[in-house]
């Protein structure tokens, strides 16, 4: 059975990214810019593998026909 440890690892990582994109962004008149396009490039990312990756550990049923649906 598959664990939900690889989202808390992987979460983990992108707030080490998000850290590192925070202090490592140069300075200069765009570096808000810069530091917000990193950090929601990181955390939409994130978002969007862990979403996946749990919706395929809990997959929805599938729905059940009768022969009478299907007649219609």
């Amino acid at each position: 059975m598959a664990s939900a440890f690889p989202v808390f690892a992987l979460f983990v990582i992108a707030l080490g990214l998000m850290a590192v994109s925070w202090l490592a962004t140069p300075k200069g008149p765009q570096q808000t810019l810069l530091r917000t396009s990193f950090l929601l490039t990181i955390a939409c990312t994130y978002l969007m593998w862990a979403i996946t990756y749990l919706a395929q550990l809990h997959p929805l049923v599938a729905p059940k026909f009768t022969a009478a649906s299907l007649a219609e």
